[in-house]
């Protein structure tokens, strides 16, 4: 007979549409909790075949004028976001406006 390991909680970040899908799932299949859901998820997926993407970071410098960056701060606390994730919506929305004119 095989052993059982104790469980222990572990803490991670989730965006809410996939909490939904934790439930949505959870009440579906009849299990009574999320850490089940989590479990069977883990379970059953294809770890050695998962190839998660990689967009590699650097780190760059860029001057703003005070104006800019008082928007920037404004709008990262607005949206709950870092002024970083809102520098790259803007740069990838200006890529995607520029290869559209073309």
């Amino acid at each position: 007979m095989a052993s059982r390991s104790a469980s222990a909680p572990l803490t991670f970040d989730l965006p809410i549409s996939l909490i939904a899908k934790i439930e949505a799932h959870r009440r579906k299949s009849g299990l009574k909790t999320a850490s089940e859901v989590v479990r069977l998820a883990i379970e059953k997926f294809d770890f050695e075949a998962c190839k998660p993407a990689r967009d590699p970071h650097r780190q760059v410098s860029v001057r703003l004028g005070a104006q800019q960056r008082a928007t920037l701060k404004r709008y990262a606390k607005k949206k709950d976001a870092s002024v970083g994730e809102l520098i790259r919506f803007a740069l990838d929305s200006l890529a995607a406006k520029k290869s559209k004119s073309r």
